[in-house]
């Protein structure tokens, strides 16, 4: 029998504490499997001068009813607020339920209340009072032991799980939990016992090598636990303000592509592509197309292949949407010699890691191909100097040359494709 479900989608007005109902969303399972989902904004929030929409072109203002078929009838500003793929875990474990038994309206009304941006979700009207303190740095030890039990199987106390209540950034199955510090919100990210290397230390040089770069990064640092390393990065959809703090709308490429998770919805995954977007979304698209530009580069310098549509993302900001800073910079140690792929096409040669394929396209981003050539080069000489500044970032000898293969391979300078 075809089956529905609905939650409350409440929205914290930019600039103020006042969380408020916004909308109603209901998903339909109908009896071939497929999914259909129905999003209406709220009479009563309509009526309200400061409010926003939660995606200007596939969810703007007005009494409509919106329906969706993709990611399983949620829509993509919807879905980016709900939890990440660790957060979902972390439900499961709670619930003691498997994936197969839960929906995607239980993923969002069991998420987190503090989840990315300024959306959240109820099965009531009223959205619910602010159930808990954040963690601070003295916990960090019986957080990581936690994550380290769910890795495992193993049950966690409930007042721990609340505890570790994830869903924060935009997307990874890592472990982690919001940590406060210094009235400042952190995602703490913790090891995994499967890990080759020191990957909290190997993804902060890695920040702020794309920071030497001239790329605009999320702040991030290190904590020392136990013997193992957190990886701490202040999160840029809060501010800190009297009383509580600001929450910042966000949307990921995966909704500005308007398309799915799934690899079988791959041609849609494009750096083109999202920079031709950036002209309709951002408040200043000449820049963000430019700093787009950038970051693709740098991905393609150090191999970081897990640069799909939910790793890049725009906040919105009083004037308008813009780039947020980057963030979930890995390298992978691939040994591949004759050809570097990434998980976003580049250009004219596809997802192909090279210089020519960077150029291929380069006025999609406003840029000319000298103007291109000049913004990799820049790149290309500092990334040069990755080993020194990992080892600077105290990345041990072991794991840099481990990561070695990752940066600048051979078919990275290669000026005309070559066939796998």
């Amino acid at each position: 029998m075809p089956s529905e479900r609905q939650a409350y989608v409440y929205v914290q007005l930019p600039g103020t504490l006042n969380t408020v109902p916004a909308a109603l969303l209901k998903v339909e399972k109908l009896r071939d499997g497929t999914f259909v989902g129905r999003f209406r904004y709220g009479d009563r929030y309509l009526e309200r001068k400061d409010a926003v929409e939660f995606d200007p072109f596939q969810l703007p203002l007005g009494s409509a009813v919106y329906e969706f078929t993709k990611l399983k009838g949620i829509p993509g500003a919807v879905r980016d607020a709900g939890p990440d793929a660790w957060g979902r875990r972390v439900i499961e474990h709670k619930l003691q339920r498997s994936p197969g038994d839960l929906g995607e309206i239980d993923y969002l009304v069991n998420g987190p209340q503090d989840g990315a941006g300024y959306l959240s979700f109820g099965l009531k009207l009223e959205p619910p009072a602010p159930k808990r303190r954040y963690n601070r740095t003295h916990q960090l030890a019986e957080l990581v032991a936690a994550a380290e039990a769910i890795e495992e199987g193993k049950r966690v106390p409930e007042h721990i799980l609340e505890q570790l209540e994830p869903g924060t950034s935009m997307g990874g199955a890592r472990p982690k939990a919001t940590i406060e510090d210094d009235d400042r919100l952190w995602v703490g990210k913790f090891p995994e016992k499967a890990d080759r290397c020191n990957l909290q230390r190997v993804e902060y040089a890695t920040l702020e090598l794309a920071r030497r770069c001239g790329i605009a990064v999320c702040n991030s640092r290190l904590e020392s636990v136990g013997g193992h390393d957190v990886l701490m990065v202040e999160r840029f959809d809060r501010e800190h303000t009297e009383g509580g703090y600001l929450r910042f709308g966000l949307v990921s490429a995966l909704t500005m592509l308007d398309c799915e998770e799934s690899y079988l919805d791959r041609e849609r995954w494009s750096y083109p592509l999202l920079a031709d977007q950036l002209r309709r979304w951002s408040d200043k698209p000449d820049a963000d197309r430019i700093e787009l530009f950038r970051r693709m580069v740098f991905n393609a310098a150090v191999t970081n292949n897990d640069d799909h549509p939910r790793n890049h993302a725009l906040r919105r900001t009083a004037r308008g949407w813009r780039l947020t800073p980057a963030y979930d910079l890995v390298p992978a140690p691939l040994v591949s010699l004759e050809r570097r792929d990434l998980a976003m096409t580049i250009g004219k040669y596809g997802r192909t890691a090279s210089i020519y394929n960077l150029l291929s396209q380069c006025e999609r981003f406003g840029l000319t191909v000298e103007t291109a050539r000049t913004e990799i080069e820049s790149i290309v000489a500092i990334v040069q100097t990755w080993r020194e500044h990992f080892r600077a970032c105290g990345v041990s000898a072991k794991d840099v040359e481990y990561m070695a293969p990752a940066f600048l391979p051979e078919c990275f300078f290669f000026e005309k494709s070559v066939e796998s």
